[in-house]
């Protein structure tokens, strides 16, 4: 199988909140955190609900209120672990604002972070 992503990810943690149609065409609005970001493309949590594959939804990150980021993306893949199940998406619309906004400042939250010190045993 070859890798499809454009660049690194970031194992970050950002809240979000997710809107799509479920099959009855009523607006599904569900919040969650990310697992990861790419340049263009992210794996969410969601706690209850997930989209379809294939089916499209609008994903906001909220981790700045005052500077919510919102793009289109198409759900890739599944992962319907009843435990922690999660969405692959894959950026439609938005992109330039998600890679400034989002992929760019997950990379400077994860470059800042001090490493752990090692245990003393």
């Amino acid at each position: 199988m070859n890798e499809r992503r454009g660049g690194a990810r970031h194992m970050v943690s950002f809240p979000v909140r997710v809107k799509w149609r479920g099959e009855d065409g009523k607006e599904i609005v569900q919040e969650g955190l990310t697992e990861n970001v790419g340049p263009s493309g992210t794996l969410i949590y969601l706690p209850r609900n997930l989209p379809l594959v294939g089916g499209k939804v609008h994903l906001t990150v909220t981790e700045d209120p005052k500077n919510e980021v919102t793009v289109t993306a198409s759900v890739i893949r599944l992962e319907r672990n009843a435990a922690h199940p999660q969405a692959a998406l894959q950026l439609i619309d938005g992109m330039r604002a998600w890679k400034k906004q989002v992929w760019e400042y997950a990379g400077e939250l994860i470059a800042a972070q001090e490493p752990e010190a090692l245990d003393d045993w």
